[in-house]
C-alpha cells in the first residue's frame, strides 16, 4: 500500500487557517476520505495547528498531510523551537491543544530545521480502510 503525501506552504496572515482547512479537506476528499464528521474534525485540528504556527512560530510555516491506508497524519512545521503546551484557557486562547487532544488519536513534536514540527495522528476515517484496501466502503 502506498503513502499519499501533500505539502503546502502556508501564508503568514489572518486567512491562513481557513486556507489551510479548505486545502486539506480538498486533498483528503480527493484521496477518498468522505466522512463529513471526520473531515470537520480534521478541519478543526488543521485550523488549530496553523493558527498556533502563524501566531507563535514565525518564519516559514509548512503543512504536510500523509495518508497510509486509513491512518492520516497532519503536521505543521514552523521556525520556533518552542514546543506547544497545554495551558489554562483565557480570553485570548489556550484551547488549541485540548481541542487537538479531543479530536485526534495523538500528537508529537519533533525538531525540524531549527524549529519544530507538530505531528497529529488522526482517528481512522470511517469507511476508508475497506475502500483503500479494495473492499466495499
Amino acid at each position: 500500500m502506498s503513502v499519499l503525501t501533500a505539502q503546502l506552504d502556508v501564508p503568514l496572515h489572518h486567512g491562513a487557517p481557513g486556507a489551510a482547512r479548505r486545502a486539506v479537506v480538498a486533498v483528503l476528499g480527493g484521496w477518498g476520505f468522505r466522512d463529513q464528521g471526520w473531515l470537520d474534525a480534521t478541519a478543526v485540528v488543521v485550523s488549530e495547528l496553523v493558527t498556533n504556527a502563524v501566531r507563535y512560530g514565525g518564519g516559514c510555516v509548512a503543512l504536510q498531510v500523509e495518508a497510509h491506508g486509513d491512518e492520516v497524519v497532519v503536521s505543521v512545521a514552523d521556525s520556533s523551537p518552542v514546543e506547544p503546551r497545554r495551558r489554562d484557557p483565557d480570553d485570548v486562547g489556550g484551547r488549541g491543544i485540548a481541542l487537538i487532544e479531543a479530536l485526534a488519536a495523538g500528537w508529537t513534536v519533533r525538531n525540524h530545521e531549527g524549529g519544530k514540527q507538530v505531528r497529529v495522528t488522526l482517528h481512522p476515517c470511517p469507511g476508508v480502510g475497506m475502500a483503500m484496501s479494495g473492499g466495499a466502503a
